[in-house]
């Protein structure tokens, strides 16, 4: 071998360098070409509008044009209509047709068919979170909880804030000295913390939360601005989902271990809430008013022409209507709203909307019940969906909801999250129905 081809194999290995060979270490690599990465950007997207849930002094709102931003983007990246979602869809239009056929007499009338075009476009936002989360559900279904509770630690700080007066404007953004800032009504800011408040809470209780401080925080925050709203409704949501949460957690727990320690971040939560329920009614002004407003029925709930006698009154007028009173034409008819979901659907969506509401709450109600307690890898989301939903379908039964945004958010996820199980079901996946066969853990 001559010393050239020596040195040859030497620098370069068993081959020669071609003629021509450019060392390239002294060529700079091309810059990759910039993509748009179209699951980020929707993802992104998503994220923000949910944290945008709870402006809603402004109309319309940040959240109305998130939400048709992110509908839009969505369809655009293509998506499928799995059977299970299907009951709901009909059911859900079937109730909007009611409604539109009970507009007919007063179409010329804007009220009645801003209501009506509303309440088509909210129950739209229902049927997108069902088809939406009913694909890449785990992320979604995260991005989702997650900037719903950011929001809902946005609305408290600010409810909180104008409550106290802090910017020297309190008493203009308070309503009988119930905290409502961000929202317009007092109701709407409690029960909308209530599915915030689930996810911190079953955070604590199956340590799942690395940034335990924060999670304390925040749940801190929620359960103030859910006090401060004076809502009895709230309340007793709040109260009746954390327990059913907690029965369900403790039911389908993996194991003794998970089972004492959810019990015991149970008792650390409520022994949390009543120590500051304690301190917050040491002072008297607020002990005065809180007691005022635990009473089951206030003054404008009595008597025959109190809220629960104008519903009473009005059953057997609506048995005789087919199309009901028509939209917003309750309120004409008995000088308030019926603050009756149920009563508001006949009242408003006419026979066909109001039994068709009454199906959807139960068909919901199975869909619910069963994914809170079936194993499958949506499990723990189900149970916070649909503790809130409960709820939401309790609180109907004293108030209007039918144009609530979190309880469309919450009534599609619990159909989309059902779609992804059943998906889960039809994939293959290892000894899907072994892990199904009893919820209770050996």
């Amino acid at each position: 071998m001559t010393e050239a081809s020596a040195l040859n194999r030497d620098d370069f290995g068993s081959r020669p360098p071609k003629i021509g060979a450019v060392d390239s270490q002294l060529v700079p690599e091309p810059r990759a070409a910039w993509t748009l990465n179209y699951k980020r950007l929707l993802n992104a997207v998503f994220l923000v509008c949910s944290i945008s849930g709870s402006i809603v002094f402004i109309e319309p709102s940040p959240y109305d044009f998130l939400i048709l931003l992110t509908l839009l983007l969505w369809i655009i990246g293509g998506f499928s209509i799995h059977r299970a979602v299907l009951p709901f869809i009909i059911l859900l239009e079937m109730w909007v047709l009611g409604g539109f056929i009970g507009l007919i007499p007063y179409w010329n009338e804007p009220d009645p068919q801003s209501f009506m075009w509303h309440t088509l476009f909210i129950s739209t936002t229902g049927v997108f979170y069902a088809l939406f989360f009913s694909e890449n559900s785990k992320q979604r279904i995260d991005i989702c909880l997650k900037g719903y509770t950011i929001s809902c630690v946005l609305a408290a700080v600010i409810a909180i804030v104008t409550w106290m007066g802090t910017f020297g404007s309190g008493e203009e953004l308070i309503k009988d000295g119930r905290a409502m800032i961000p929202f317009k009504d007092p109701n709407v800011l409690g029960s909308y913390m209530v599915p915030g408040i689930l996810y911190l809470v079953q955070k604590l209780l199956l340590g799942r939360t690395r940034f335990l401080l924060l999670t304390l925080v925040s749940l801190a925050l929620s359960v103030t601005a859910l006090f401060l709203s004076f809502s009895r409704g709230s309340w007793g949501a709040a109260i009746v989902s954390i327990f059913l949460l907690t029965a369900m957690s403790l039911y389908t727990a993996d194991s003794r271990r998970m089972r004492r320690r959810i019990i015991f971040a149970a008792f650390f939560v409520a022994a949390a809430a009543v120590i500051a329920l304690l301190i917050a009614l040491s002072n008297a002004q607020i002990r005065e008013f809180f007691f005022m407003r635990a009473t089951v029925t206030q003054e404008y709930d009595e008597g025959p022409t109190g809220r629960f006698g104008n519903q009473l009154r009005s059953i057997p007028m609506l048995l005789e209507l087919p199309n009901g009173f028509g939209p917003l034409r309750f309120r004409l008819v008995f000088g308030i709203e019926p603050h009756n979901a149920f009563i508001n659907a006949f009242a408003s969506n006419g026979w066909l909307g109001g039994f068709v509401f009454i199906g959807m709450v139960l068909t919901t109600a199975y869909v619910g019940f069963r994914g809170s307690f079936l194993r499958s890898p949506y499990l723990r989301e189900m149970q916070i969906i649909w503790c809130a939903t409960f709820v939401f379908f309790l609180q109907a039964l004293q108030i209007d909801i039918d144009h609530w945004r979190m309880f469309y958010i919450t009534l599609g996820a619990v159909w989309g999250i059902e779609a992804a199980r059943i998906r889960w079901l039809q994939s293959g996946s290892p000894q899907p129905r072994q892990a199904l066969a009893s919820a209770r853990p050996p």
